[in-house]
Parts: structure tokens; C-alpha cells; sequence
């Protein structure tokens, strides 16, 4: 699985809930704010010209397979939800992590075992946004464990609007 196959497996209408839910403000923190903007060719960046460029960006995804695309709004995604998202769910999974990051060569494998992801999603369900929730458990997948395949929770639709 690429980080393509994620945003594509989500579909259109969860990938622009997914573009409404970047913090701006985390990305001039991250330092990706100018990063962002020029990956996703736009003249200003502002939480209108993100939703507004979401059709060209989904366009990138689903026709180019811009896997650069993929990885650079991935972060963007990411570091939006350190503290609300990622820190907790590494927390109930008992992955060892600073701060919501762990060493870049951990082996954290053991942690998600058996259904991991179902588990995770039962537990935070209607505490996180659904769509970045489901985002973060395929990106995590991905990441940390060898011949991961896309997850969608029990009783959620592909291309679900999540409100």
C-alpha cells in the first residue's frame, strides 16, 4: 500500500474533510507552511484556498499518483494532530514515542497486533475527527508493518462523508 492507495481508499469527499482538518498554524510551527504551499501550487495559502484546491489535488492523487503530493500533505495531516490524535492513540497502544514521535528505526510491530486498528477505532470513535482517525490507523499500518492493506472500520462506507 502507497500513501495514494490511503487518500484514494478515503475518497474524494473524506479527503477534503481531511484538507479542512490541517492546522495552518501547526504548519508554520512545523515549519512545512511555505513547504505546503508550493506542493500544492498556490499562490496564497489559507484555509479557503486549501478547500478550493482540493478538487485539483484529489485530481493529482487519483490520475498522477503523486506520491510527493501524497507524502507532503501526509505531514501536513500529521503534525496538525500531534497532540489530539497521535499522542493518544500511541498511548493506548502502549508505543514507546516522545511527544507523539518515536525513534525513526523503532521496531513498534508488536504493538499492533491482531486488530489493532478495529480496536483503536472503537476506543476513539466520535472523540476525533473519523476521517483522520482512519487516515492516521493506515498511515501507522503502512509505516510500521509489512504487507499492510487498507482498513476501514466495521460498518464505515468507502467514500463516507464523516461529519
Amino acid at each position: 500500500m502507497q500513501l495514494c492507495d490511503i487518500y484514494l481508499g478515503l475518497g474524494q469527499s473524506s479527503f477534503r474533510d481531511l484538507l479542512k482538518n490541517i492546522s495552518l498554524g501547526k504548519l508554520r510551527t512545523y515549519q512545512l507552511f511555505e513547504r505546503i504551499k508550493l506542493r500544492l501550487r498556490v499562490v496564497k495559502l489559507n484555509s479557503e484556498s486549501l478547500f478550493k484546491s482540493a478538487p485539483r489535488q484529489w485530481a493529482r492523487l487519483a490520475d498522477e499518483r503523486d506520491e510527493d503530493l501524497a507524502m507532503d500533505l501526509s505531514q501536513a495531516i500529521l503534525v496538525s494532530h500531534v497532540d489530539t490524535l497521535i499522542v493518544p492513540v500511541l498511548n493506548f497502544l502502549g508505543v514507546p514515542h516522545t511527544e507523539g514521535f518515536f525513534e525513526k528505526d523503532a521496531d513498534i510491530a508488536e504493538h499492533l497486533t491482531g486488530d489493532w486498528q478495529q480496536r483503536v477505532w472503537s476506543e476513539f470513535e466520535g472523540k476525533l475527527p473519523a476521517s483522520v482517525l482512519i487516515f492516521y490507523l493506515n498511515h501507522l499500518a503502512m509505516e510500521m508493518t509489512k504487507g499492510a492493506e487498507f482498513f476501514l472500520p466495521a460498518g464505515v462506507a468507502v467514500g463516507q462523508d464523516f461529519k
